[in-house]
């Protein structure tokens, strides 16, 4: 059997884990917000037509923070036509995703949905065809508190009590070619407008803090260049940067699927490194933080991917100009119209999913907000008329529970792979990668309470481990638990009518003697083990 060993001890520090790192992302695509947190046809539906299962089933989570209302849709959405009565609001085509926005779902069912949920709202503004009055308008209608056009229309239309949105996001991947009104061909000038846009925001409310973008894809041919030439003409004026990345692999490459945190890890350190380039450059003591808005891991089928491109990404490779692509009117009643994650290989996409987080908390020094993009589904499972818990919900919830304190360096040994290069489509190219862990862990210790817990995935595909950790630098340290899950079935997934096919168990057999544990770690398996010290 395979042997692995982690070490950690008190003074192996990074950082100070924010409450806001394990959120989760809403964009009107899908069934999110039509069909499952909007149907006012639902037996739960509230007098908004908010379905209560839903939003009560967040709450429960303790959830922290949800980034909304997109995504690309944003860049085009004219939020002033989504507020007041709904007989008087406009409808819009959606360009981003070919369908209409009725505006049903507006700006404050957003904002009340995030109440009643329990959440914080981190709220994108639209700089693509929005401007940046429209942005300070948002700001004022939201956060100020009377006497003013835009906040006593805020009062008329019901919410007297202003929303207090802290986090604001200066656009969405305003770089990528399909962003509508993209500033890929001008960075400087997208920066000097997130720099404009976040100072007349913080004048209008000099209580909130703002996010700029950068790159939305390392796959980009203009990364990482973009990113400097935007740093440089906003640096002073915002708090955060923000990232996406996604990381796909094809059904039959499920060992490629579980090495992706090497490419989020790549990502990341990329990132950190142009902040503090930056930093020196600007002769300026301010350290960027950063926030991993949006991000996933899945199976995804194989695509076309031409041969002889060389990373050049034309307008026609994103299908934008599709003859073929009709707008789609959808009712949320109607789930035929709409779309739901797959839950094929429930299990391994939910380690790649609790992996990128162990990378945030492995980075938890500089990474302050982290919002995963399926992380409301993965959290509640639905379909038209029920709510369920996934697989992706027990790591979720664990990380968000005991992952707090301080971040630990795990000092891991334990065997590797090599993964050989693949392409999905003309985007997402992987030259490979080497050295892939199979044990990939993470630590948090919570001093106040007097705990550490340690965040271990098996991702072996084939083989048990035997795991031991030292812990020999917290004296008089004692087990609490080791939970674990994991299944034997590859097809195995949390449905309604079978919500219990995936669920964590305690695992007995592992033993803590002389500062020193050991367990076996079944394979392809998420562990968390919890010590008192």
């Amino acid at each position: 059997m395979k042997k692995a060993k982690i070490t950690v001890h008190p003074d192996f520090k990074i950082g100070e884990i924010s409450p806001r790192l394990f959120g989760a992302f809403l964009e009107p695509i899908g069934s999110m917000v039509n069909g499952t947190m909007y149907n006012p046809k639902h037996a739960t539906a509230d007098e908004l037509g908010l379905r209560k299962d839903f939003y009560e089933a967040i709450k429960e989570t303790g959830l922290s923070c949800v980034r909304m209302p997109g995504g690309n849709f944003v860049s085009g959405w004219q939020w002033k036509d989504s507020i007041g009565p709904k007989k008087d609001r406009k409808v819009h085509l959606d360009m981003s995703w070919f369908q209409y926005i009725s505006n049903e779902v507006g700006h404050d069912e957003y904002l009340i949905w995030a109440e009643r949920a329990g959440v914080e709202p981190i709220y994108t503004v639209n700089l693509g065809t929005g401007t940046i009055q429209d942005a300070v308008d948002c700001v004022e209608y939201t956060n100020f508190n009377e006497g003013t056009y835009w906040s006593d229309l805020r009062i008329k239309n019901g919410h007297k009590k202003p929303y207090g949105v802290k986090t604001w996001c200066l656009g969405n991947e305003m770089d990528g070619p399909w962003q509508i009104a993209s500033y890929e061909k001008n960075p400087s000038g997208y920066g000097y407008l997130a720099r404009e846009a976040s100072k007349a925001m913080k004048w209008t409310d000099p209580t909130i803090e703002t996010i700029a973008c950068v790159s939305c894809s390392p796959f980009l041919n203009h990364y990482p260049d973009w990113d400097m030439k935007v740093l440089e003409e906003c640096y002073d004026a915002v708090d955060y940067i923000s990232l996406h990345d996604y990381h796909p692999a094809a059904p039959d490459l499920p060992e490629s699927l579980l090495a992706g945190y090497q490419a989020f890890e790549n990502y990341i350190n990329t990132e950190i490194a142009l902040c503090d380039y930056m930093q020196t450059k600007l002769r300026t003591n301010k350290k960027m933080l950063l926030a991993l808005d949006e991000y996933g891991s899945m199976f995804r089928p194989r695509g076309t991917a031409h041969v002889g491109l060389a990373g050049v990404q034309t307008l026609d490779m994103f299908g934008m100009f599709n003859p073929d692509r009709k707008y789609v009117k959808h009712d949320p009643n109607d789930w035929s119209t709409l779309r739901n994650p797959p839950t094929d290989g429930e299990m391994l996409q939910t380690l790649a999913m609790a992996s990128t987080m162990l990378v945030m908390l492995r980075h938890a020094d500089r990474i302050k907000i982290g919002c995963s993009t399926g992380g409301l589904g993965q959290l509640c499972r639905t379909d038209r008329d029920h709510i369920w818990k996934g697989s992706a919900y027990y790591p979720y919830t664990q990380l968000m529970k005991y992952a707090k304190g301080t971040s630990l360096n795990c000092e891991v040994k334990c065997s590797t792979y090599d993964v050989p290069a693949y392409a999905i489509d003309d985007m997402n190219r992987y030259d490979g990668f080497s050295d892939v862990a199979t044990i990939q862990a993470a630590a948090a210790y919570n001093e106040e309470v007097g705990e550490v817990s340690v965040f271990v995935i098996n991702a072996d595909l084939k083989a048990d481990q035997d795991l031991s950790i030292d812990l020999r630098g917290f004296e008089g340290a004692t087990l609490i638990e080791h939970s674990e899950l994991f299944t034997k079935d590859d097809n195995a997934a949390n449905t309604f009518e079978n919500p219990k096919a995936i669920l964590p168990k305690v695992n007995k057999n592992s033993k803590f003697e002389n500062g020193i544990l050991t367990a076996k770690l079944n394979k392809r398996s998420w562990n968390v083990l919890r010590f008192k010290v």
